[in-house]
């Protein structure tokens, strides 16, 4: 493959595998564990708002550290720092001080390291592969993203029977992989010119997506879409009270989407779309909200699981389009301060699409807010492609038409 030439792709690759890995398997055992103190649907959508709230407001700060230092380096420190909080985890657990308030302000700290480590992240891959090869980077990426997406939780659900100490000293072994890669990732760093710190250069990125419709509509399509589909902080309800299945069940309905994006990715990896990527990535969107609908109205644990890898399928095209056309139509300068607000905007839809669930699912019941987030999904698209007809009739993903 063309892309095993690139070493530091390939070291980024590796990175982004390992920490993706110890991410997923963290998640798993945070909610289980919160559900396990308190069992309250409320607060398992705080989890996802306490690790949400720093990218909000650390979003212009962190676009322009990203733009300004070594993004390698930067993705290195934040996986050091979450190896730390994991550790940290490996105690309270182990000693029994791990309650709900410790719990909530841990999160906290995983989403301020992540609120750097995002938008470095994302800001990476353009650096290190050719522009033509950025699509197919992308998927790869992707795919080995969701490799680990697999692995993590299923991983995490049967390491979480030896008791939730064991999977958080795992997480950190991971991560200390994960920010050595990273520090061995090598590119023709090009610093700013110096300038004073304003509020204008620390927007910028802002001002950017607000006069780039292709962009603006690509990145709010996800906060919107994934925002009101998402059931992934209610899925150890529905393993536990709806499906009745143990953490082993939980561990395989958290791997499900990934089990769809992996095999589509691989697929995107092997055949680029090239075509009308305007009309398949809203078509993308619109399966991803019909199975979400599938999933909520399921209470047969097969089905349930098959819904959710249509979902994960439906949203990796969405996923690899948009950011591959982010990405090529943003000037390196740019990038950094770009991908910080794109990362809100994924926070957005994962960490405050999850507080989203919890609380509509308090109302309504977890069936309820699957059924209507998945509905909510499909109609984002539809409207989404009357409110930017360019996007919608964009036909290549390499500048604007």
């Amino acid at each position: 493959m063309p892309l095993l030439r690139h070493r530091s792709f390939m070291r980024f690759w590796g990175a982004r595998l390992s920490g993706a890995m110890a991410n997923q398997m963290m998640l798993v055992a945070l909610g289980w564990q919160m559900y396990d103190l308190t069992g309250s649907a409320w607060d398992l959508g705080l989890v996802g708002l306490c690790q949400f709230m720093p990218a909000l407001l650390l979003v212009l700060v962190a676009g322009h550290v990203v733009d300004r230092f070594h993004r390698g380096r930067i993705a290195a420190v934040c996986m050091v720092a979450q190896g730390l909080l994991a550790l940290l985890l490996v105690i309270a657990s182990s000693r029994g001080w791990a309650d709900r308030h410790l719990l909530l302000a841990l999160s906290v700290g995983l989403g301020t390291v992540r609120a750097f480590q995002m938008p470095a992240q994302q800001a990476l891959p353009a650096l290190l592969v050719p522009p033509e090869a950025l699509p197919r980077a992308m998927a790869f990426s992707s795919a080995g993203m969701q490799a680990a997406i697999i692995g993590g939780p299923a991983l995490g659900g049967f390491i979480y029977v030896a008791g939730a100490p064991v999977v958080y000293a795992v997480c950190a072994g991971l991560l200390a992989l994960a920010a050595a890669l990273f520090g061995g990732v090598r590119y023709e760093h090009q610093a700013l010119p110096r300038q004073p710190v304003s509020f204008r250069t620390l927007s910028a990125g802002i001002r950017f997506i607000a006069h780039r419709p292709d962009v603006l509509g690509a990145i709010s399509l996800d906060l919107f879409a994934v925002l009101l589909g998402g059931a992934t902080a209610l899925l150890p309800i529905f393993a536990k009270d709806i499906l009745h299945v143990g953490t082993w069940g939980l561990g395989l309905l958290r791997a499900a989407p990934a089990v769809g994006a992996l095999a589509t990715s691989i697929a995107l990896t092997r055949w680029p779309i090239r075509q009308r990527v305007g009309q398949a990535m809203f078509a993308a969107v619109a399966v991803y909200g019909a199975a979400t609908t599938a999933f909520g109205l399921s209470t047969w644990f097969a089905l349930s699981w098959f819904a959710l890898m249509v979902s994960g399928a439906g949203d990796m095209v969405s996923v690899v389009i948009r950011q591959s056309l982010v990405q090529l139509d943003t000037p390196d300068a740019m990038r950094g301060r770009v991908s910080a607000v794109n990362s809100v905007f994924i926070g957005a839809s994962n960490q405050l699409g999850e507080f989203e669930s919890g609380a509509v699912a308090a109302w309504l019941g977890p069936v309820g807010s699957v059924v209507v987030g998945g509905a909510g999904s499909l109609a984002v698209a539809l409207l989404w492609m009357r409110l930017f007809p360019g996007l919608r009739n964009r036909q290549k993903l390499q500048g604007p038409d």
